[in-house]
């Protein structure tokens, strides 16, 4: 659901949506997508720009129907999924820390394997 109250609030008090990405700290490209509606807009989010807009919450807040896949690749956002009808955590994770968190468990299984090859190795040989 497109953010029509906080797009046009924004507009009209002469920001851009790079000016509102810094203030949540996040690319514009994202915040791009949280305004559109693909990507649900966290309530810290909301106070954030609440109060650097100089307004009530209440004046720029709408829905949120936005859900979230994650494929383990890298978060995937969009606004439907075939749920049961149960709640679903959003996070905003960046792509670095995911790709960190990847790379490291690559490294925790390289070592696993050497250790596992290590127990197999006679103590005589160690």
């Amino acid at each position: 659901m497109q953010k029509e109250k906080l797009r046009v609030i924004r507009k009209q008090k002469g920001y851009t949506q790079q000016q509102i990405a810094d203030i949540i700290a996040t690319d514009v490209s994202n915040y791009s997508r949280k305004e559109s509606g693909d990507v649900r807009i966290i309530k810290d989010e909301w106070d954030k720009i609440a109060r650097f807009l100089d307004v009530t919450i209440e004046d720029i807040y709408e829905e949120e129907e936005a859900k979230v896949v994650v494929n383990y690749d890298h978060p995937v956002f969009n606004d439907s999924s075939s749920g049961n009808g149960t709640m679903t955590q959003f996070h905003n994770i960046s792509a670095s820390i995911i790709q960190s968190l990847q790379d490291y468990i690559a490294l925790l299984k390289e070592e696993n394997e050497r250790l596992k090859e290590e127990l197999k190795t006679p103590k005589a040989r160690r």
